[in-house]
């Protein structure tokens, strides 16, 4: 079986998709190395974001002012990722398009140029090479031998998912072989969180070390932090789980913003509201009044 050749060439695209990325780092008076808030990004660039209760990835709405709409039935990460994807829409120019249901894009590349470079330009905002680099470095660990777990950590250092994680170190920035994304990516998320925890749960994990430098992390409630051994938590909106030898297992209880601390550690954690009918559905409203108990929208 023949494949076919790509109509547009891909490698001119992802360095356009690359320079776009810093290029609008820079415009929001970001670096170009630490994790980002997407949703503050959009905030910044005049881009209203909203979650809606849509059987869609995402969609751009070109228009004044322009506006992107997210799938709320979809998992935290994949939020950030679809948010991200719909901005490069904005900055390369492209009119309102709806992105469908799919897997991760760049496992099965795009056809379409404006989707390839979309994506593209998603991968770099959110995880640029300088960041990855530093954040394997100073943890001592290489992407080429880190076990699923190390991968997830850095993943939930840059609010992505671990597969789209693999998928970017391997297509994106080349840090990764592609025999080894291979092997790293049949590891399920299900997996994952019995590694991590020793238990099996269904309810999302996210894991935080010492080394994590955003001054502030997303969660929604039911969602499940693995904090630095010794974190103290201030307010009721995260009750305390367990002690486990990677950290203190902590569970989102309530919507709003609370800070945690452990030693020269400390960030903010953002809990959004789920719907109360559909627990797996996260906050329906505007992206910048996610973590108020009621949506200011209307």
């Amino acid at each position: 079986m023949t494949r076919t050749k790509p109509s547009f060439d891909r490698r001119a695209l992802a360095t356009q998709a690359m320079q776009a990325a810093t290029a609008t780092r820079a415009k929001a008076q970001l670096d170009q190395a630490g994790p980002i808030c997407i949703y503050g990004v959009c905030e910044t660039l005049g881009v209203v974001v909203r979650f809606n209760n849509i059987n869609m990835e995402g969609m751009y709405q070109r228009g004044l002012p322009p506006r992107i709409h997210l799938s709320a039935r979809r998992p935290l990460p994949r939020r950030t990722y679809n948010c991200a994807h719909e901005l490069g829409h904005h900055v390369f120019g492209h009119g309102s398009s709806i992105d469908e249901l799919r897997e991760d894009a760049k496992a099965h590349p795009w056809e379409d140029p404006k989707e390839f470079l979309a994506d593209t330009f998603a991968g770099f905002i959110l995880m640029p090479i300088i960041g990855l680099r530093r954040a394997f470095s100073v943890r001592r660990w290489a992407p080429e031998t880190a076990t699923p777990a190390q991968i997830f950590t850095i993943a939930c250092e840059f609010g992505v998912g671990y597969a789209t994680l693999v998928t970017h170190l391997s297509a994106g920035v080349n840090m990764l072989s592609r025999s080894r994304a291979a092997a790293l990516q049949r590891v399920t998320p299900k997996a994952l969180r019995m590694d991590i925890l020793g238990a099996l749960t269904p309810d999302p994990l996210i894991v935080v070390d010492r080394h994590r430098t955003a001054p502030t992390l997303d969660a929604q409630v039911k969602t499940l932090l693995l904090l630095p051994s010794g974190a103290e938590v201030a307010g009721d909106g995260l009750a305390f789980e367990r002690d486990l030898a990677l950290g203190r297992l902590f569970r989102a209880v309530k919507p709003g913003i609370f800070q945690a601390s452990a030693g020269d550690w400390a960030a903010f954690v953002r809990v959004a509201p789920v719907q109360k009918n559909e627990p797996s559905y996260g906050y329906i409203g505007l992206a910048q009044f996610r973590h108020l108990e009621e949506d200011l929208d209307e």
